[in-house]
């Protein structure tokens, strides 16, 4: 029956055996007889610590005090006392002796003596910190006299300890008692273990035991003098040795003092009430307690004083001690954003206290808030979120943003602000490199398809740029598919002049990803278009891809004519060098050159510009051709349309149809009638494989002029329609005829010359192809001077 109520009374364990926690080293302060341990848990290695005090049998005095502290501490709850957690008793014997020893296990903390020597603040910094301490530790003191009618005993310097957040907590529960100042008649002893105070920590009335006195004083005469105490000793640095030291004030703030005296009034009766001392509003009220006590009350502030703060927060934290602001600050401003309680401002301040974290404690104290963050139906937040996304985007894992911000962030892409659209686009920057492919293809590359036709001429353009930017990062099939119908079919094409100058970077950028056949007809034609494009910038950007693409051509047919055994068609050398550089972003912001009343004017003048400029470049020269070329120049067919047959795609419905789910949006609109892939380059491949040609038969002059005649009309006929100027004995331009076969509302035809026709008329049977076999390699040298010349 013993053991029984005093295990109900001393503690809720059995043994140190069953006590679920590692005891580690000792601190090598504590309060009275107890030993303060660092401590663990056994389940999940969470910070603790164990309090222990060890008495030689049952009944020794100090045992009985430290259960008294136990049943206190487990019973009295306030945020500035310590936490209990645990308690238990062990019976060992030390040799023939039985010993008893008590455990207490609380939340992890560091004696307050210990702690200041950590920080090491000095000046304003530390008095502000003190003046933040002191006041929890008169909250709590408060609590027990005012409300609970208890009285510690002996608040000083050792019965404080520090938080891992460093706020400061109550403990030492061994003297707490009830004031019974009601029984006035009583002459025995209103503290049970007052001995164990030590005799400087004593105010008089205590000292001679004058418990008349003390019932007959308020309830917090004796832990105001305890308060004073423990002033003396944080602003002294030292311990109390006696009760003679506390007249030395030389240490003590001057706007301090004169609260610091009444607390120690010889008169119990005198002695400043705890709750008091808080209302000292030049003391007490400075920046760190201010700030701490805002956001400790966030939830009652209206959103114009939480955004008048937030504001001020990041330059105000950079004036407070860089410990407090990272171990206190952090985790309350943590707290109010994940639960709602914050506004978006208060995000800056976040990520500029993070950045003082070292890259472990930043991904445990702040990316984990910030990935929650990202399901804020807020848009505020989400606008906050994706501005700041460089600060934090490089240290989110691959599965967290495949899984956890993608799917939130892919909402941007539809929402009804162009702002947060164009910011979407932008964090793809930094969010493209860590999804899966499945993603890209099954989710992303979907909505840039939307994207680069949407009514925003800036969201266009950055759509553009970032193709070029992720292009690496897309898998072989998606970038064939993709990049030259996203560059050429719309970018080249667009109404806006930074969207097609745009275009042609991003071509430059990622040419290593063409082979020679899709740069000749499909890359090329589209790009010397802009070279007369209305814009300056767009035409000095053309000549600039016409340039670095004709040197890729060019080194590819070296390699051709150095018979290289290995060689294909693919390019083997990359990007010119500065184009990485100028796929920046080209809109910051949806002001610049956005408007829809600039976009009339120019597709007005794209449409008048390429015809004047086709009139006046017209040459009335005559191309002669040597009598031996004619013949293989006759057996080539006619070339087919440079512009892609596999282009962009369905753009209705594209994302949330179900029955497309593996398309992206490229591959299902055919802009033009022609579905045959293009001849031009088979017909070159396969006269490489021809014999070598036969002794050509002697032409004569008259047959040679005749039938270079007849092959200017028939190239005038096939490729007139991609820019080339109309022979003067026509009438009019051919591009006009051309222009008829598109829709009128069609933005591209206003861009440059419509694609070229395939309905070629056929050759003459006189100079098909069983009459003589071609040279290797000739055909198409041959068919490059032939359209140069016409163009």
């Amino acid at each position: 029956m013993f053991k029984f109520l005093r295990g109900v009374v001393a503690g809720s364990g059995t043994g140190i055996k069953d006590l679920p926690y590692y005891i580690g080293e000792p601190y090598s302060t504590a309060w009275g007889s107890w030993t303060h341990y660092r401590g663990t848990s056994k389940d999940d290695g969470s910070l603790v610590s164990i309090f222990s005090l060890s008495g030689s049998n049952a009944q020794d005095g100090h045992l009985a005090a430290g259960r008294n502290g136990v049943r206190r501490l487990r019973t009295v709850r306030h945020p500035n006392i310590l936490s209990f957690l645990r308690s238990t008793e062990a019976e060992t014997f030390d040799g023939t002796v039985m010993k008893v020893t008590i455990y207490i296990v609380t939340e992890p903390v560091m004696p307050l003596s210990e702690k200041i020597k950590e920080l090491g603040l000095e000046g304003t910094q530390r008095d502000e910190y003190y003046a933040w301490g002191l006041c929890q530790i008169a909250k709590a003191v408060s609590f027990l006299n005012n409300d609970c009618k208890l009285v510690h005993g002996n608040v000083c310097l050792s019965s404080v300890v520090v938080t891992q957040t460093l706020d400061w907590k109550l403990h030492s529960f061994d003297v707490l008692s009830e004031f019974d100042g009601k029984n006035e008649a009583s002459t025995g002893p209103m503290l049970q273990y007052e001995w164990l105070i030590g005799s400087q920590y004593k105010p008089m009335e205590l000292s001679k035991s004058d418990w008349a006195l003390i019932r007959k004083s308020p309830p917090w005469a004796i832990d105001s003098w305890g308060l004073g105490c423990l002033i003396y000793e944080l602003f002294s640095g030292m311990r109390l040795a006696k009760t003679e030291d506390l007249h030395n004030t030389g240490s003590i703030p001057k706007s301090l003092l004169p609260d610091y005296q009444r607390l120690l009034s010889s008169t119990p009766a005198r002695r400043l009430n705890a709750s008091k001392l808080i209302d000292n509003g030049e003391f007490f009220q400075n920046m760190l307690v201010e700030t701490i006590q805002f956001m400790e009350i966030l939830n009652l502030k209206d959103s114009v004083e939480k955004d008048t703060f937030f504001r001020r927060l990041p330059n105000l934290a950079e004036k407070l001690p860089r410990q407090i602001v990272l171990k206190k600050l952090l985790p309350l401003l943590a707290s109010a954003l994940e639960f709602g309680s914050a506004v978006a401002p208060a995000l800056t301040a976040l990520l500029k206290m993070g950045s003082w974290l070292s890259t472990e404690e930043f991904n445990v104290k702040v990316l984990p808030t910030i990935v929650k963050l990202f399901g804020s139906n807020d848009r505020a937040i989400r606008v906050s979120l994706l501005q700041h996304i460089d600060q934090f985007g490089e240290s989110l894992s691959a599965q967290v943003v495949d899984e956890q911000v993608y799917p939130h962030v892919a909402t941007g892409f539809s929402d009804t602000s162009a702002f947060l659209r164009e910011l979407t686009l932008k964090s793809m920057l930094i969010l493209a490199p860590k999804l899966s492919q499945h993603t890209i293809s099954g989710s992303l590359l979907k909505y840039l398809s939307k994207l680069q036709v949407d009514e925003e001429p800036a969201v266009r353009t950055n759509t553009t740029i970032l193709l070029g930017n992720i292009a690496g990062y897309l898998n072989e099939g998606a970038r064939k598919r993709v990049l030259i119908n996203a560059f050429t079919v719309r970018a080249l094409h667009d109404t806006f002049s930074p969207a097609r100058g745009a275009g042609v970077m991003a071509l430059c950028a990622t040419s290593s990803y063409y082979d020679t056949a899709e740069i000749a007809t499909r890359i090329l034609p589209n790009v010397v278009v802009l070279t007369i494009d209305p814009d300056g910038e767009v035409r000095s950007k053309a000549f600039q891809a016409v340039d670095q693409f004709l040197q890729i051509m060019k080194q590819h047919n070296e390699k051709m004519n150095m018979d290289d055994s290995n060689g294909t068609s693919s390019i083997g050398i990359p990007s010119i060098a500065g184009n990485s550089s100028l796929l920046g972003w080209a809109m910051n912001s949806l002001t610049l050159k956005g408007k829809a009343s600039e976009q009339a004017p120019l597709a007005l003048a794209n449409a008048s510009t390429p015809l004047a400029s086709a009139t006046s470049s017209t040459s009335s020269d005559t191309v002669a051709i040597p009598a031996s070329l004619v013949s293989d120049l006759a057996d080539q067919p006619a070339p087919t349309s440079p512009t892609s047959t596999d282009s962009w795609g369905e753009l209705e419905d594209v994302i949330h149809d179900g029955h497309n789910g593996n398309k992206d949006g490229w591959d299902d609109i055919d802009p033009f009638e022609e579905q045959k892939p293009p001849p031009a380059l088979a017909s070159i491949q396969a006269a490489q494989k021809q014999p070598v040609s036969q002794p050509k038969p002697q032409v004569t002059v008259q047959q040679s002029k005749n039938m270079v005649k007849g092959i200017k009309e028939e190239d005038n006929h096939l490729w007139g329609s991609i820019a080339a100027p109309a022979p003067q004995t026509s009438s009019k331009p051919l591009n006009l005829k051309q222009a008829k076969t598109h829709d009128d509302g069609d933005p591209w035809a206003a861009i440059a010359a419509p694609p070229p026709t395939t309905k070629a008329k056929p050759l003459s049977a006189g100079r098909g192809r069983g009459t003589k076999g071609a040279a290797p390699k000739l055909g198409a040298q041959r068919i490059n001077r032939t359209s140069s010349s016409v163009l």
